[in-house]
């Protein structure tokens, strides 16, 4: 799978490959420091946001992708995935006018059905025990508790029988 050319489309959503014009909508929910309480990457400068999301990025060093509502052309979250071997680290945000909508698990379902198709075999997610939102997104992807790494739990979703 060449990195750099994901592009998916679910019901409501594209996502893509981060462009110049969505930084500052990332912007305004990363740098709400209340609401990315339990997330990293956030109280950033545009000029950093800038290089680590219009940059090279890989697969294997990780990469960021836009979430795009297909009505309105908004940013209205972003996608995290990183590859090890035949394993997917993933994390998603939402912005906060956008929450508790179904987006973040609409946009979860199709990337990791996307990603198994492509041979993925299992998936990761890291979460702060705090992050209740986040945990029950996880166990509705049918995530399990996997274990526990310094400060995050660690969930895990087996997909090499499917």
């Amino acid at each position: 799978m060449s990195d750099m050319t994901i592009m998916l489309t679910t019901t409501r959503c594209l996502i893509r490959p981060f462009e110049r014009q969505d930084i500052e909508s990332f912007m305004i929910y990363r740098n709400d420091l209340d609401w990315m309480k339990d997330q990293s990457f956030k109280g950033l400068s545009f000029e950093e946001y800038e290089n680590d999301l219009l940059g090279a990025q890989s697969l294997q060093h990780g990469m960021q992708l836009a979430i795009i509502d297909q009505a309105t052309d908004e940013l209205i979250g972003d996608v995290y995935m990183q590859q090890e071997g035949m394993t997917y680290w993933i994390g998603y945000t939402i912005t906060p006018t956008r929450a508790r909508q179904g987006y973040a698990f609409e946009v979860m379902s199709e990337l990791i059905r996307h990603l198994t198709n492509q041979g993925a075999k299992e998936f990761k997610a890291g979460v702060l025990g705090t992050n209740a939102a986040s945990i029950a997104l996880l166990k509705k992807l049918n995530f399990t508790f996997f274990e526990t790494e310094l400060d995050e739990q660690i969930y895990r979703l087996d997909v090499s029988n499917i």
